[in-house]
């Protein structure tokens, strides 16, 4: 699913940058060799990029 048209970015393809350690939006755009045009898409990949830190701290051992 496209969640960046004005950059041609895909969940698949931003899900990747996120698993190569993309930690903030700047960072996911940076990685796709890219940069936010409209930032309608910011807000669902900051919504990716804390899914995968609550995912990563409940896996974490104790």
């Amino acid at each position: 699913m496209y969640v960046c048209i004005c950059n041609g970015l895909s969940d698949t393809r931003i899900q990747a940058a996120i698993s190569a350690g993309a930690s903030r939006t700047h960072d996911v755009y940076a990685a796709c060799q890219c940069r936010a045009q409209c930032g309608s898409c910011t807000g669902t990949i900051l919504c990716m990029l804390r899914a995968r830190n609550a995912e990563a701290e409940t896996s974490a051992p104790n």
